[in-house]
Order: C-alpha cells, then structure tokens, then sequence
C-alpha cells in the first residue's frame, strides 16, 4: 500500500508501508526506495518511522517528500509485535545477534507461572534498554560502547505496554502479542521476563504487525514495491 498527500507525487509526500525482510536493516529499506525513485524524482528525501532490528521482520513505514516531516508523528503510534522468547539462555544483546553467554533452569517454567508474572509488565513501566542498542550514553551510541568493550548499561526509562498476549507456549519457546508505546525494546522485555520467571532470556524471532491504524497485511513486499516504484506511469 502507498499513500499520497496528491496521488503519485512522492516529491509532495507519500507513505510506503513495507514488510521488512529479515536479516535487512531499516536503513537498507530507505536506500532501496530511494534508489528505485531516483530515475522518477531525481534527488529526494526518504525516511523511516521507527528502526526494525536486522532479525525482525514486519512493518516499516518509508516517508518521501514532504511527509519525511510526519515521522515523528507516525514514530509516536502505539506498535504491535508478535514476539518468540526462548527461556533458559542469555546473550549479550539480549537476542540472536550474540551466541549464548549464561544458561539458566527453566524446567519449573510453565504457563501458569508466565501468566502470574505478564500483569507486571504492563501499563507505565521503567525499562533499562539493551546494551546493544542506539540509545545515546554520554554522547556515544551504546552499542558503540559495548564493542568497545564498556558494560555500561543505559539508563532506564519509562515505556508503556497497554497488551500482553500468550499465543501459545511450547516449552521452552513462548510466543506473546505486544501492544506497546513507542520506545520499547521488546529485546529488554525478553530479559525481564527471563528474570521474573527465575531464569533468563532472549527474543528469538521478532515480527511487527501494526504501527497505528496501518498493519503489516497492507505492506508491500520489497520486490513488489520496487517494481511499482520502477514502472513507468
């Protein structure tokens, strides 16, 4: 699906809603329409409302022209993610991206337990965002820091989650749907509830489904957005 402020001015303003491939940054989602609109537009501005770590997937949403100033605003929506959180590990960036650094029990883990604990996760929280993260200490990016060598933790912050789902529970595996606010790392809440369970960790898949009122079943695969993009008018 692509949005126009005037329909097929992306100078003017449009809004792509892309279904990010896994492994792609967000960046490398920006570059590829940028690139593709080249030809149409010549030079334009190309931006993204709210970054997608390489191993997640789902929704990113692109702005062009004049709607690269509405990011803030679509950045501020609430967000909805379908996460897969694995018990009984842990790795420094708090997902895939680092092998396992610590194993933990998690045998007595079950979902009576993961229920009782879920209701302290939500509405206004304090979280401590990932090391591994863009999330600026003194100046530097954290995870500039922490290949640096530095274990300093970034300071928490307050985050709202207003859902938490159980979608199904395959031991030691849980899949939960997340409705959040903006600024939540659901990396860190996979740490959090590692511990409130008495064990540890990690995010082991990662898809956002909804940004707003826009959903990922409305976005575009890359290929198919670049073939749009590309086609004569």
């Amino acid at each position: 699906m692509i949005y126009f402020k005037e329909e097929g001015d992306f100078q003017a303003g449009a809004l792509m809603l892309v279904d990010k491939p896994l492994r792609w940054t967000s960046f490398d989602v920006v570059n590829k329409v940028r690139s593709s609109l080249r030809a149409k537009c010549g030079k334009i501005k190309v931006g993204h409302a709210g970054t997608l770590d390489p191993l997640a997937t789902g929704l990113v949403m692109v702005c062009t022209g004049k709607w690269t100033k509405r990011i803030e605003e679509f950045m501020a929506h609430e967000k909805e993610y379908v996460a897969t959180i694995r018990f009984g590990a842990t790795t420094p960036s708090f997902d895939l991206e680092k092998e396992i650094d610590a194993e933990y029990p998690c045998q007595h883990i079950d979902l009576q337990l993961i229920n009782s604990v879920l209701p302290s996760f939500l509405g206004k929280i304090m979280q401590i965002p990932p090391l591994f993260s863009a999330i600026r200490i003194d100046g530097k990016r954290a995870y500039e820091k922490a290949r640096e060598g530095s274990d300093e933790e970034p300071e928490a912050r307050e985050i709202e989650i207003m859902e938490l789902e159980v979608l199904s529970f395959n031991h030691p595996d849980l899949e939960l749907r997340i409705r959040c606010g903006k600024g939540t790392y659901i990396r860190s809440l996979a740490r959090d509830l590692g511990r409130a369970c008495g064990s540890g960790a990690h995010l082991i898949g990662l898809r956002r489904t909804k940004n707003g009122v826009f959903s990922v079943e409305e976005a575009n695969k890359i290929e198919d957005l670049v073939a749009k993009l590309q086609q004569n008018d």
